[in-house]
């Protein structure tokens, strides 16, 4: 039956303003969710049918499906059985905050002998060793396979960059990077992630560790409080702890981390997350909790650092929408790399910032960095511009999907019952849930033994941990390899329940 002609012609002359540079799904996406942030379409509003939208907007049935499926995933819309579809009630306002609880305990890790000639900092960071104790590898260790990189395209895109031997590539980069790599960044993060930016906003970085860093320096003093996510990213502990940062460690539930859990006297300057796919858990932020974040860094004039370290990685459905997209008071620096979908030691991340913001960080940028590189941000650049980054991100996604089904396959004899993979499908690890209390230390020293790399979910935690498991890498790594060694997790898995 067709629906309210209100509803409809909404529909239509939100679409007609939209963007019209983006594919036909974004603009309609755009449209929908805009009507819906804009309560131009409050909860509760039933949306047509995908066939009766299409028809009215002289768009594929399969087009309209693929929206509806990206607004279904953000929490934008509701979908119930035999009544059609609607507009969710979390897409009006974020949640009330709740009670509170007790603060958590930072870990301290002893400090090394005092004979080292080093700054109280400095023995900090020493005896930190995060590298070692928590970044993810391939479960089946050995030589990295960075086979589906194009190599061959890469050298010839980086031996023109050189030949035409242009004077501006052989400087600093004294703007916040060249000039055609942050377009062609603008371009892409405005359409595959929703964010809103203009080219200006973009600044080029040697990483997200490096991003993380100039935000630290620029935007808190030594003392300040910064919450961060628990279980945590380790890289970011480490940044905030060397510039003298007081971590709040804030507790990730189902819908990410959870605000109404902060000690009740918190003020934070900083809140770091990474709400597409949170780190290590893989469990990706609610529409109302992201709401909730946005109006606490408003009332508080906090700063959002929103790390987006492998939206291209999700393997059902498009990526979600980005924190940024919702914030319309500019307190979100949002942060993406590219080293997880071309290879690591390409070092070049970047940062869409607040405008305000735009000549502080371009300043000390260079100011603290000298920044170069600009051959290779200039074949970058090229690399983007002619397409070959999107045939690459379509590889890479397939290509993992396939690794990762293939691990699960691996593991099933040991899955059900007391263990069980918790994290969505998306980024390059997954994460094996253990009952509560389960010893995951002892159990990845023994995977460690039999030469399985695995890392402990608890010892993520800053705090108590509140979830034990095993968190397994499946990236840069052959296929065969870590089918072969997810047989032999599975056979310890099964021996240590």
């Amino acid at each position: 039956m067709r629906q309210a002609t209100p509803t409809y012609e909404l529909l239509r002359a939100a679409f007609a303003d939209a963007d019209g540079d983006l594919p036909r799904y974004r603009v309609l996406y755009q449209a929908i969710r805009e009507s819906i942030l804009g309560h131009r379409l409050p909860p509760g509003t039933r949306l047509p049918s995908t066939r009766e939208l299409a028809r009215e907007l002289g768009l594929s049935r399969n087009t309209v499906l693929s929206t509806f499926e990206g607004l279904l995933a953000e929490g934008f819309i509701s979908a119930r059985a035999g009544s059609g579809t609607f507009v969710a009630e979390a897409a009006a306002a974020p949640r009330p905050r709740g009670g509170r609880s007790v603060p958590v305990n930072h870990e301290r890790r002893p400090a090394p002998t005092n004979a080292l000639p080093l700054s109280q900092r400095g023995m900090r960071l020493a005896s930190f060793q995060g590298g070692s104790r928590f970044e993810i590898q391939p479960l089946c260790g050995g030589d990295g396979d960075f086979t589906l990189f194009p190599i061959k395209q890469w050298q010839r895109l980086q031996s023109r960059q050189l030949r035409l031997a242009r004077p501006e590539l052989l400087d600093y980069a004294s703007n916040g990077g060249y000039l055609p790599l942050r377009h062609a960044i603008a371009d892409y993060v405005r359409v595959s992630r929703a964010v809103r930016v203009e080219v200006d906003q973009v600044i080029v970085t040697a990483g997200t560790q490096h991003s993380l860093d100039l935000c630290a320096q620029l935007l808190a003093d030594a003392g300040d409080r910064v919450w961060v996510e628990d279980p945590c990213y380790w890289g970011a502990r480490c940044i905030f702890d060397s510039c003298d940062l007081k971590l709040e460690a804030i507790p990730v539930d189902q819908e990410g981390m959870n605000p109404a859990a902060a000690p009740a006297a918190s003020r934070p300057k900083l809140l770091y997350l990474t709400p597409s796919n949170q780190y290590p858990t893989g469990i990706p932020m609610s529409l109302a909790r992201r709401r909730a974040v946005l109006e606490l860094a408003t009332r508080e004039r906090a700063w959002i650092l929103e790390d987006d370290y492998d939206s291209e990685l999700r393997y059902n459905g498009r990526p979600l929408a980005s924190l940024q997209g919702l914030d319309t008071e500019q307190r979100v620096v949002y942060l993406g790399t590219f080293s997880k979908v071309l290879f690591p030691g390409i070092k070049i991340g970047y940062m869409v910032v607040p405008a305000a913001l735009v000549q502080p960080f371009r300043s000390a940028l260079y100011d603290l960095q000298r920044p170069g590189q600009l051959t290779v941000q200039g074949a970058l650049a090229e690399f983007m511009e002619r397409g070959y980054f999107a045939t690459h991100i379509r590889r890479v996604r397939q290509a993992y999907s396939e690794t990762r089904a293939l691990l699960i396959e691996a593991l099933q004899p040991a899955l059900g019952g007391s263990a069980s993979i918790s994290s969505q499908s998306a980024g390059l690890h997954l994460v094996i849930r253990l009952p509560d209390g389960f010893d995951d230390q002892r159990l990845a020293e023994t995977a460690a033994a039999h030469g399985l790399r695995v890392s402990a979910l608890s010892r993520y935690f800053i705090g108590t941990p509140s979830a034990w498991g095993l968190v397994v890498g499946f990236g840069y790594a052959a296929p065969e390899k870590v089918a072969r060694s997810g047989r032999m997790l599975a056979q310890l898995l099964k021996k240590a329940l």
